[in-house]
């Protein structure tokens, strides 16, 4: 008996914030996924039930990378969406979404690099760094490539600002 193939276009799309984590240089945190030999990406993760963006952009930095100190900078106009590969489909997040519509957050790190802890209560990196805003999209995944060159044009004069000190 073969498996019903998901339909796609009756998925709903999961509500999400990303949090572009900038250093006083104008470099980009991003983190490699756990469970992904080569998977890097920015911090992000689901907007909770009567949850504002930016209470949630908070929350997740300090789920994910251990701290949340960091001033929000500015946020992306419209909200971004991208679609999971067939091959995830109806199987990340219990298979209830398409994929994520994100609202981004460009914000700068005000604390210091040892205040960053992978070591959280659910891990989801092992391993950070901060890169140039122009080696970004080579680091994400194909399928999230897009909506991160969109954040990356929507923020570039707060980058190039912070290059600028």
């Amino acid at each position: 008996m073969s498996k019903k193939p998901i339909d796609r276009d009756a998925l709903p799309y999961r509500p999400c914030v990303g949090v572009m984590l900038l250093n006083d240089r104008g470099q980009v945190f991003v983190a490699k996924r756990c469970d992904s030999k080569d998977a890097w990406q920015m911090p992000q993760g689901g907007i909770d039930e009567g949850e504002g963006v930016h209470e949630a952009a908070l929350r997740e930095l300090k789920e994910e990378i251990g701290t949340d100190k960091a001033e929000i900078l500015g946020e992306t106009a419209e909200k971004l969406r991208y679609d999971l590969p067939d091959h995830l489909l109806g199987k990340v997040w219990k298979g209830r979404w398409r994929g994520q519509e994100q609202v981004w957050l460009a914000a700068r790190f005000t604390g210091v690099d040892s205040d960053i802890d992978l070591a959280t209560e659910h891990p989801e990196f092992d391993a950070w760094k901060w890169v140039d805003a122009d080696d970004l999209p080579g680091l994400i995944v194909p399928f999230k490539r897009p909506v991160y060159e969109s954040v990356l044009a929507e923020f570039a004069s707060i980058i190039a600002a912070l290059r600028r000190g």
